[in-house]
């Protein structure tokens, strides 16, 4: 069968037609190409899920723009220990290529929903990290040490994940511990300084993490603290010897965490308050939710440094 040629000139404004669809087509595949802030592609942004946003927000500063983070646990009221986590977390979880658990039995849910996805993503638990088992004190982000350690190793993630990113990263660790921790670090330092030695009392355990940096002796029997923190009822030999501290005026402060504010700390709260013992609050969870790491943990410690001051006359 033979074809017709088609003279040079007709063809030309079906060639210049198909041009432009091609270019066209080329200028919206680059509009709608995925950026580091997308789901797909080599540019997306690395989705990180973390069970607290105690630690998502240290990770969320750590990734900066190369990074997506998604908390599960966001809301100050929410308690941890007794989490449900929802069809939405699970999605989180599956979708994450960095996930970030507390573990020492602080979250025991988190590690189902892993479980449960059959995502091969990294992961980071702090308990492995830090060399806590369950049944240690979970609240690793009360210690300035164990802080610095997450930073590290979440750097070091981030960089084995993006590779081509890695100098990128360790700016924003340069940056996140000399410059956004500064005044964290001052405080702690601030305060072993001038009150190293000090005897204080506490509610519970999330405290006794907190007071080795700082100098502080914690005097409230270590039995008594767990069992607040693991919601099980303390001893009366525990409770009368708190009382004793605390009207024979044997303790500069009272910290207590107002998340957990059970009958029995309400009561030592009062007599604190009774006996001119300053009192300060501290949370378990980052609150408000929209603050960050460092600016949650700074505004804590002056008020411990202030009740200090008040306790100790200097």
């Amino acid at each position: 069968m033979n074809r017709v040629q088609r003279p040079y000139n007709s063809l030309l404004p079906t060639l210049l037609g198909t041009l432009v669809v091609v270019a066209v087509i080329v200028v919206i595949g680059f509009v709608a190409r995925p950026t580091r802030l997308g789901t797909t592609g080599q540019n997306a942004a690395i989705r990180v899920v973390a069970a607290e946003n105690s630690w998502g927000s240290v990770a969320a500063q750590l990734g900066g723009d190369r990074v997506s983070v998604t908390n599960i646990i966001n809301n100050p009221d929410t308690d941890p220990h007794d989490y449900e986590p929802t069809a939405a977390d699970g999605r989180n979880v599956a979708d994450a290529r960095y996930i970030i658990i507390n573990g020492i039995g602080y979250d025991p849910w988190a590690d189902k929903l892993v479980a449960a996805s059959n995502n091969s993503a990294t992961s980071l638990k702090i308990g492995d990290l830090v060399g806590i088992a369950p049944g240690g004190n979970p609240h690793r982000w009360y210690s300035p040490d164990d802080v610095a350690k997450v930073i590290e190793r979440i750097t070091n993630d981030y960089k084995k994940i993006d590779p081509a990113d890695a100098a990128y990263f360790d700016r924003q660790k340069n940056v996140y511990e000399t410059q956004s921790l500064k005044r964290y670090n001052s405080l702690v330092s601030e305060i072993k300084n001038k009150y190293a030695g000090v005897p204080v009392g506490a509610s519970e355990s999330i405290f006794s993490l907190l007071t080795p940096s700082l100098g502080l002796n914690l005097v409230t029997p270590k039995s008594f603290l767990t069992a607040m923190s693991e919601g099980t009822e303390p001893t009366a030999t525990d409770k009368a010897a708190i009382d004793q501290q605390i009207k024979g005026k044997q303790i500069k402060m009272y910290v207590y965490n107002n998340q957990n504010s059970t009958p029995d700390v309400v009561r030592q709260v009062d007599e604190a308050n009774a006996a001119e013992i300053p009192v300060i609050a501290i949370t378990e969870t980052l609150s408000p939710a929209g603050l960050s790491f460092q600016d949650w943990q700074t505004r804590q410690l002056e008020a411990l440094r202030d009740g200090l001051a008040k306790g100790t006359g200097r």
